[in-house]
């Protein structure tokens, strides 16, 4: 997909990789540019910083009537959407033991921000014949991520479910890639209270990159429709290790679990 005089929605438009998406892909020539977040004014801040072609709107993501709403709003105002980017996502520092809230809250944004806008988006691509929809998943949907459990259970289900959109619906049109960043300078990955601090040092210590650099490798992989897209390239060696040796690949991650714990 080529970025220009195209119709773009963004969820977690607001800040980080949401926003750094909006930047780049207005450069990229894109007619309209929708950032879509749950804190509707900073959307609006952060879409006037960008300049014209782009707008803030407020939207839980998660909620089915809301993006509806969106989507009927989008294409009214601005025309077709050509690409949703299924972004906005939740760390909480949960496990088993957490309050079903929490686990609801990780499976409200994370998964079912990306069933809703399907099941709004997939009628219109499906007539039209094309669509494209982006998913941010991380790299915890292929691996795993310290500190979290219910983080890595929802963007294992994103990735599954892209997957699943992409072999239902791929010959009828409808283009589908997954993003899977490692570290990213963010609000939620600078926020141990909120990943939790072994999550948090796990994805320090493996390097953090910025969301511009995010934004730029999405721009490439868009152009060549990867269906997965990983702006740190050594997230596929990892996951082909997984594959080959899961047993040692988990005995891994155990044993750089007990190094982070005694650091924290």
């Amino acid at each position: 997909m080529e970025l220009k005089d195209k119709v773009v929605v963004i969820t977690g438009g607001a800040g980080g990789i949401g926003s750094a998406l909006g930047r780049r892909f207005s450069a990229e020539g894109a007619r309209m540019v929708v950032l879509a977040d749950r804190d509707g004014s900073r959307a609006e801040e952060v879409a006037a910083s960008i300049g014209p072609g782009v707008r803030g709107v407020a939207c839980d993501t998660g909620d089915d009537v809301q993006v509806k709403a969106l989507i009927e709003e989008v294409e009214s105002h601005d025309g077709p959407i050509d690409l949703y980017c299924a972004n906005a996502g939740i760390a909480l520092g949960t496990t088993p033991l957490s309050e079903d809230a929490e686990w609801e809250a990780a499976w409200h944004v994370n998964l079912m921000g990306t069933v809703v806008a399907a099941r709004h988006l997939l009628p219109r691509w499906l007539e039209r014949g094309r669509g494209y929809l982006l998913v941010t998943a991380s790299a915890a949907g292929l691996l795993s991520t310290l500190g979290d459990a219910a983080y890595t259970a929802t963007k294992h289900a994103a990735v599954g479910l892209a997957e699943w959109i992409w072999i239902t619906y791929s010959d009828r049109g409808v283009k589908v890639s997954c993003l899977c960043p490692q570290g990213v300078r963010t609000n939620m990955v600078m926020n141990p209270a909120a990943a939790g601090a072994v999550g948090t040092e796990q994805v320090i210590r493996m390097g953090l990159i910025e969301p511009e650099k995010v934004a730029a490798t999405v721009v490439e992989g868009l152009a060549d429709e990867r269906f997965l897209i990983l702006p740190h390239p050594e997230v596929a060696e990892y996951f082909r290790h997984k594959g080959e040796n899961h047993g040692r690949w988990l005995g891994g991650m155990r044993k750089m679990q007990r190094q982070l714990e005694s650091t924290n």
